[in-house]
């Protein structure tokens, strides 16, 4: 269960580190550096003393905290010897279940990055798909030394913010959830487009995953979004609204082979906790969209 912010407020320094040493990898002197900041009056202000601790260390100590994170789909997720939350984390983007094939793929790119930067390549995999982990390697490996420096900071700043908002409850959370959304609107009969079967996944050369289904309202929108509550994984998604039957249900005359059958939107996200609205304007032979707020 969440400790409360207020107990972590009046708690021993021993209670403190305890409740909160594991959130940064292997590095408990993270959080007995926050403790003498207290009280925090939000839990985003927590957040910042305990990364402001890391930012504040001296260079080796910074080299020496990342290091202490393991490789990405490594040796050491499959052996699942890991921080828990990094288990978890690896696990929840199958990097603990790869093919022999993308092992190796890894294991090359994680050995090309520790041989430039001299410490592992670290990203939050829970703002990612697996196809957008692989394609920031080549980016990244092009960095000067400092920059990466900064960048691997900045993604242990997302993962641990994850973690804290899991483990500590109390005001000011820091925001980390992205919003998914669409609605269906049919200029043929001027009106919200109700009951069409929407699906959505995520496509990559990873393959082809349906996350999300839903159908839409009388408002011709979804009743909850298709993705709320945490981040959004960066990355390339397909929504696929089902308007053949829909037009058919509705008496439209369809040829046997319509112009439109199902209508397919391809997009792109960028920013994990952004707010994106995926519209569909259709008829039985026209469709358009765009990013709506």
């Amino acid at each position: 269960m969440p400790v409360s912010l207020d107990t972590l407020n009046s708690s021993s320094r021993d209670e403190f580190v305890a409740a909160l040493g594991g959130l940064f990898e292997h590095s408990p002197w993270v959080a007995e550096a926050a403790f003498d900041k207290r009280p925090f009056a939000t839990v985003a202000a927590l957040h910042e003393a305990m990364m402001q601790a890391v930012l504040d260390s001296p260079r080796a100590t910074k080299i020496a905290f990342l290091k202490a994170h393991p490789d990405l789909a490594g040796k050491a997720a499959r052996a699942g010897d890991m921080a828990p939350a990094s288990v978890s984390e690896q696990a929840g983007l199958g990097l603990d279940r790869l093919s022999d094939e993308e092992y190796e793929t890894f294991q090359r790119l994680n050995a090309a990055y520790l041989n430039r930067f001299g410490f592992p390549f670290i990203v939050c995999v829970r703002r990612q798909t697996r196809d957008a982990v692989l394609a920031s390697y080549e980016p990244r490996l092009a960095n000067d030394e400092a920059s990466e420096l900064a960048r691997a900071l900045d993604e242990i700043a997302h993962i641990t913010r994850l973690r804290l908002i899991e483990t500590v409850e109390g005001p000011g959370m820091p925001a980390t959830a992205g919003h998914l959304s669409t609605h269906v609107l049919d200029t043929y009969h001027g009106e919200p487009a109700a009951g069409i079967r929407i699906e959505l996944f995520e496509v990559g050369l990873s393959g082809r995953a349906r996350i999300a289904e839903a159908v839409t309202n009388k408002d011709g929108r979804t009743d909850a979004p298709l993705m709320h509550g945490k981040p959004l994984r960066r990355g390339r998604y397909e929504l696929v609204f089902h308007t053949e039957a829909y037009f058919r249900r509705r008496g439209v005359a369809l040829p046997d082979i319509p112009f439109i059958g199902d209508a397919v939107i391809r997009f792109g996200i960028d920013q994990p906790e952004g707010r994106y609205h995926v519209p569909l304007v259709m008829t039985p032979w026209s469709t358009a969209t765009y990013r709506g707020s």
